[in-house]
């Protein structure tokens, strides 16, 4: 079977800002006094969140993604400082785990290890291990198979968990607002599923008598509801449920949680007027909210409360600061997990990354929503160099043919056909990229296409070194064109490569020049986010679409595949997909555009091999494919004394909330 190997490097949206930790406060006895000041719980090492309380000595279990994907962590207050956070036994071959809670001595959580073998499902599954036992002890699988479930709850008693789940519909492409229910069973038969709401997510037990949970309502507020549970539990399956909105209209509340005595709930609420995310409580006696960050930290945005087993604190997740100690800057290169040991994959802090032929340098736009225009680090992470700014550049192609030769789109991203961007030759003197003493390299930058031909983007060079392959707004619709790549358009040759009213973009050309490959949505032109894979010879022959196994015709129009390239052997194709759902409740974290792109591998001859490389809750694209290089070494990327750590950019926690929750506010 052939095997994929080499480089992938990539982009997420957002998460390389996080640098988040959790935090603790002390509850007051009186809601109208101020909590205490925070303290933090966590390390200050790579991003922390999704806590839970184990005991009232402030021990909590996590996520952390110090070793390059989301697991589950454990760390006791008294020796934060003296001893590292301990990982957990669950599943080694995990690329992403979620919302682990301890009670009883076992173990629940989230993870997305067992593929569906079904497109556009989503891998999460609640597991439970017990703790404490053999390292090997069984993984017990508590949600039934077919079905996806997500943020689980445990009552105080352990007798029941909660879940959202979204059971064994097919994912519809939702992630403002997921179809959930709030599901309910036995820890000890987990197969009798009782549904107590048919609308919710994010459930959280009082006691073991009632499950608070949130809605998006629809006056458009997001709300916390409540439902009460029969004092018998065997009396699940009679019992008739009915819910209530517990917050009202005029703030955002969400992902609640409850204390021990039912007395007030702890959420996070966005509010009129506030740009920040915060955590208050809301006593459910007097109906009356009650702040806690917003005194503490009114500059941050918060998450995810959590109570400890006897309300003596409250738990959540924030930015560290700039000056909190931990981590304070940001890699250039982060070695993330990857599925296959023959692939090694990193995230880029920045976008559209291009390696040279050698490997030994990636140029890449920095900052897609400033004028950041196009740089070159070294791949082992040491030194970065300003080709030019004070433009707004996107997609970067580096030539293979002309080491010195990088070709990018100068201009406003994801704006209509005739704004004027356009393709960059730049060439410079790759001597200069031997001198780590300048910051900046001087080149020259020399237009391909005319400033009246419109939205021209997405350059990727021919293995030859000779032609472009571009997309271009000139017609009235973004189709895709071909040109000299010395003297582009202005020696009087365009060819026109695809032609009709619908989007081709994004194109890559394989490295044995035979095929490019785009996405497009020639197939439904109405959906200007629905995309597939399409191939075409570069002189404009046997253009198809490319079809993946596993995904039949039906729902092959629900496919969303963008940032498609090609591996150096040209047998696989990279893309970033929305056929694996959601991973996590997008409410419950910062902006994402596309909280279920994630990427994929396939091999080209016969769209077989499907394989997913990255699973999480954030929007993984742009991604490059390379050979390899010596320069690209996980282990010393991945050390926090390498230069590549302390001569990252500052962490400043520059993350935005889901514009769709503060749209209307």
């Amino acid at each position: 079977m052939e095997t994929p190997t080499g480089v992938i490097v990539f982009t997420t949206i957002g998460v390389t800002h996080y640098g988040f930790d959790i935090f603790s406060a002390k509850i007051p006895s009186n809601l109208d006094e101020p909590a205490s000041e925070c303290h933090r719980l966590t390390d200050g090492v790579s991003i922390n969140f999704n806590g839970q309380f184990i005991d009232e000595n402030e021990t909590i279990t996590y996520i952390s993604e110090r070793r390059g994907a989301p697991q589950i962590y454990l760390t006791q207050k008294s020796i934060i400082s003296s001893t590292p956070a301990e990982l957990l036994p669950t599943v080694a071959t995990s690329l992403f785990q979620d919302r682990p809670v301890i009670r009883n001595g076992k173990l629940y959580f989230v993870s997305a290890h067992e593929n569906p073998n079904q497109a556009f499902k989503s891998w999460s599954v609640v597991y439970s291990k017990t703790l404490g036992g053999r390292e090997n002890d069984e993984i017990v699988r508590v949600t039934p198979h077919g079905v996806v479930d997500y943020s689980p709850a445990v009552s105080r008693s352990g007798n029941l968990i909660a879940v959202a789940s979204h059971g064994d519909r097919e994912w519809k492409g939702e992630f403002h607002d997921l179809d959930t229910d709030i599901v309910v069973f036995k820890d000890s038969d987990p197969t009798q599923r009782v549904t107590v709401s048919e609308k919710g997510g994010w459930p959280t037990f009082s006691d073991d008598g009632s499950i608070f949970f949130h809605r998006k309502c629809e006056d458009g507020w997001w709300s916390i509801f409540r439902v009460d549970l029969p004092e018998n539990v065997c009396d699940l399956n009679e019992f008739e449920f009915s819910s209530r909105r517990i917050t009202p209209q005029g703030v955002h509340a969400f992902t609640p949680s409850a204390s021990h005595d039912g007395k007030r709930i702890a959420v996070a609420t966005r509010r009129r007027g506030n740009k920040f995310r915060h955590i208050e409580f809301f006593d459910l006696e007097s109906e009356s909210f009650y702040k806690v960050t917003e005194l503490i930290s009114p500059e941050f945005h918060h998450y995810n409360p959590f109570f400890s087993p006897e309300s003596g604190f409250l738990g959540y997740h924030r930015f560290r600061g700039e000056s909190g100690q931990g981590e304070s800057t940001i890699p250039n290169l982060n070695p993330v997990i990857s599925p296959s040991k023959h692939l090694n994959m990193f995230r880029l802090n920045g976008a559209f990354p291009s390696l040279s032929s050698d490997g030994n340098f990636i140029a890449y736009n920095h900052d897609l929503a400033a004028n950041a225009g196009v740089q070159i680090a070294k791949s082992d992470g040491t030194k970065v160099w300003t080709v030019f700014t004070n433009k707004i550049a996107f997609g970067v192609s580096w030539s293979q043919a002309e080491n010195n030769v990088i070709y990018s789109s100068i201009g406003p991203i994801f704006e209509s056909a005739k704004m004027t961007v356009q393709i960059a030759r730049i060439s410079f003197n790759k001597a200069q990229l031997e001198n780590e003493d300048v910051d900046q390299i001087s080149a020259e930058v020399k237009m391909l296409t005319k400033e009246d031909s419109g939205n021209n983007a997405f350059p990727s060079c021919s293995p030859d070194g000779k032609e472009i392959v571009f997309r271009s707004g000139r017609s009235g619709y973004k189709n895709l064109y071909i040109v000299d790549a010395v003297n582009g358009e202005f020696n009087g040759k365009i060819r026109q490569l695809t032609e009709g009213p619908w989007i081709d973009t994004m194109p890559s050309w394989s490295p044995e020049g035979k095929l490019i490959a785009f996405s497009s949505n020639r197939h439904n032109p109405a959906d200007e986010g629905c995309f597939s894979i399409y191939l075409v010879n570069p002189d404009g022959t046997n253009l198809r679409r490319f079809s993946i196994q596993g995904v039949d015709k039906e729902h092959a129009d629900r496919e969303r595949i963008n940032h498609v390239y090609f591996s150096p052997d040209s047998k696989w194709l990279l893309f970033t997909a929305n056929l694996g759902g959601n991973s996590a409740e997008p409410v419950s974290l910062p902006n994402q555009f596309q909280p279920y792109g994630d990427l994929y591998i396939v091999k080209v001859a016969d769209g077989s091999g499907l394989q997913r490389l990255t699973c999480n809750a954030y929007e993984n694209g742009t991604p490059t494919w390379h050979s390899g290089s010596a320069n690209l070494d996980k282990e010393l990327l991945a050390s926090k004394e390498s230069e590549n750590f302390k001569r990252g950019e500052k962490l400043k926690g520059q993350f935005a909330e889901p514009l769709w929750i503060t749209f209307d506010i």
